[in-house]
């Protein structure tokens, strides 16, 4: 089956409704996304992200990658409107982000790492501490295929590199510090303080010195 067809199928199976979610072990989310190129028409292309902005949603996401819903293509989408404490907010830098969809996206470093806990949708009931860029220098399309240069930093930043990164067949616990890895349940009681400085200590494991 062509990647067309797998979208049409995708479509016909969700209309009104969420995508089933890949879980990790499935290939399609180990191997590189073939990049859109041409080979899909712009309205199936927008059908696509509003599934892809529906299931995000309705799983509590705050992005989501294509091959997470099993079409190998390097498509994404983003949002972030969560409601977080404001020492939250401050520590993690982490603000709003309206939904938008991310087209053969990529990045390159412009800061030195820091750490924080991240989950994924095709890893549920468990997270880690992730050491990444704190800003980044993005490159992406956009659904009318205008390409985008932006400057991306803190929270932003980090769901754009964790999709992105999905793209490349690279899921979070690749990058993680094992020693952090806790379950939803343990995180929420004991580890969900504005930074991951106390899970450390208690776990053994390092963090970037600056946000100690």
């Amino acid at each position: 089956m062509d990647v067309i067809d797998m979208i049409v199928e995708i479509l016909d199976k969700c209309r009104g409704g969420a995508a089933p979610l890949t879980s990790m072990g499935d290939p399609v989310l180990r191997r590189p996304a073939d990049p859109v190129t041409g080979q899909i028409d712009t309205t199936l292309l927008k059908e696509l992200s509003e599934l892809m902005l529906a299931t995000m949603h309705a799983t509590h996401g705050v992005g989501l990658a294509a091959p997470q819903i099993g079409i190998p293509l390097r498509i994404a989408v983003i949002g972030d409107t969560a409601e977080v404490p404001e020492d939250v907010a401050a520590a993690r830098k982490r603000i709003p982000v309206p939904d938008y969809t991310i087209i053969n996206p990529m990045y390159t470093a412009e800061r030195d790492s820091v750490g924080f806990y991240e989950g994924c949708l095709s890893l549920p009931g468990y997270q880690a501490v992730v050491p990444r860029p704190e800003t980044v220098h993005a490159e992406y399309e956009d659904l009318d295929g205008v390409r985008h240069v932006e400057r991306i930093t803190g929270w932003p930043a980090r769901i754009f590199q964790h999709e992105t990164d999905h793209l490349v067949g690279t899921i979070y616990i690749d990058k993680a510090l094992t020693r952090s890895l806790a379950s939803n349940e343990m995180y929420k009681s004991r580890w969900a303080q504005p930074t991951p400085a106390q899970a450390a200590e208690a776990l053994g494991f390092p963090l970037p010195q600056h946000i100690r």
